[in-house]
Formats: C-alpha cells, structure tokens, sequence
C-alpha cells in the first residue's frame, strides 16, 4: 500500500469477500485484507485485471488471493461465486460490498431498463450477498458487512438520478440490515467516498477542473485515492469496531 494503515491481529485467517474487487478501490482493499492475513476471495467481471491482481499479491503473503468471475447483476451467478469462495477461504466473517458503477444519464435519456441496470449494479446486489453469507456469519459466532455508498446522493447532482437514488437506498439497506442481524452479532455499517480519483474516474468523468472544483469544496485540498478507504474499511471489518453498528462513515477529504 501507499499509506501506512495499522495491523489488526484479529484479521488474520478471517474470510473476506469483496465485490469489484479487480481495480480500483476494490483493488486497494483486496491488497490490504491480503497484507493483513486474511483470506480473501473477490469477485469482477474484469478477468484480465483481476488475474494480474492475483498474481501480484501471491507472493511473500499468509494466503493467496482468490478470484471468481462473476456478474453482480445476476443474482444466481452472484450465489454460485460466493458459495465457491467459501469453499475456498472458509466462513467469511467480513464481506465488503464494494461494486458499483457511477453512470451519467441525460434526464430526458434513461430508460426504465437503465434504471433497472442502475439499482442492479448499485444496490440490490448488496442485499443479496448479505442474505447469502448472513449464515455462515452465525454459526461462526459473527461478522462485519460494509456497504459502499457515496456522497453523491447529497450533493444535488443532476446527471446521475438512478446512482443517487441506488446510492441513497444503500444506507437505509445499511440500517435495517443492522437491526435485523444485530441479535447474531452481525455488524453492517457503510462507507461514503467522496470524490476518489481512480484510472476510471479519470478515463471517463473526471480533469483537471473538476478535480479542482471538487478540492476546493473539500477541507483536505488533495485528491482522494482508493488507499483513503482501506484505513476505514479495516477498522470496520476487525473487532476494533466491535461496538459500532448501523453508521456510516463519510470518507470525502472535508467536503460534509
């Protein structure tokens, strides 16, 4: 990693499952869980990064990193991949439902199949993973589920209506979730971003003004990167956060 982050021993050997974790901030937590002992499992449908990730990180490390392929939008594919990794890491006592795609769309432009598309990417897939690894998070006595959000559900922005609403809906699933697997000793709490600077960000939305205009709304003027989030995601996952559940932690440089 490029920043420091602190040890957690009680990571060590706990299964980890992470959605999009093939690039980006997804990348950046597989890294981490991985250099914390974990074993961890991801899921993309990004082969070709995914399988460099794994390769880069199968060194030198307590375990390697395993990688399925699978599509969150389907439901069943989503099943199969998160029964396979428990077969491979064992129980998984952290999932961290990181997948997501920020889409602009014209008011006028979306489409209720684009609407669709957008819940199916955004949201609704956290549900389903939650509901498939709850068990296991029982019988082995408990576990940590960190929800992405994002900020831009508050900043009133206009080209992406279905991300917000999807984005928006992550923090009420976040608190009932909460509510209901408490009882088990089941933590859910959500991480909002701000703006992170990522090869995609900067491929298809972001330049220099807009990275600009972003800083200066923030108390932190520097770009944010995908290492910004591991230090709180790794915090939620371990038991240093044992008492905390049904939060959410803005993760914006200032900007809330």
């Amino acid at each position: 990693m490029s920043v420091s982050v602190a040890s957690y021993p009680d990571l060590r050997d706990r299964g980890v499952f992470i959605s999009g974790g093939g690039s980006g901030i997804g990348a950046a937590l597989v890294e981490a869980f991985v250099h914390q002992g974990s074993r961890v499992a991801f899921i993309d449908i990004a082969e070709d990064d995914s399988n460099a990730l794994v390769a880069r990180l199968s060194e030198g490390v307590a375990h390697r990193p395993v990688f399925v392929k699978a599509d969150i939008r389907d439901i069943e594919d989503l099943r199969a991949a998160i029964a396979l990794a428990t077969a491979r890491i064992g129980p998984v006592r952290v999932l961290v439902n990181n997948a997501a795609r920020d889409d602009r769309h014209a008011l006028d432009e979306l489409s209720p199949e684009g609407w669709d598309e957008s819940q199916a990417v955004n949201l609704r897939h956290q549900f389903f993973a939650a509901q498939a690894v709850a068990q296991s998070m029982r019988e082995a006595g408990g576990g940590s589920i960190i929800n992405f959000s994002s900020i831009a559900f508050m900043l009133n922005m206009g080209d992406v209506p279905a991300y917000a609403t999807a984005k928006a809906g992550v923090i009420g699933l976040t608190k009932s979730l909460a509510g209901k697997l408490g009882p088990d000793n089941i933590r859910v709490n959500a991480i909002l971003p701000g703006m992170v600077v990522t090869e995609r960000q900067l491929r298809l939305w972001l330049d220099e003004d807009a990275i600009a205009a972003m800083q200066d709304q923030q108390c932190l003027k520097r770009s944010l990167t995908p290492a910004d989030m591991v230090g709180p995601c790794l915090y939620l996952a371990s038991d240093a956060s044992r008492g905390m559940t049904a939060q959410s932690m803005i993760i914006d440089g200032g900007v809330f």
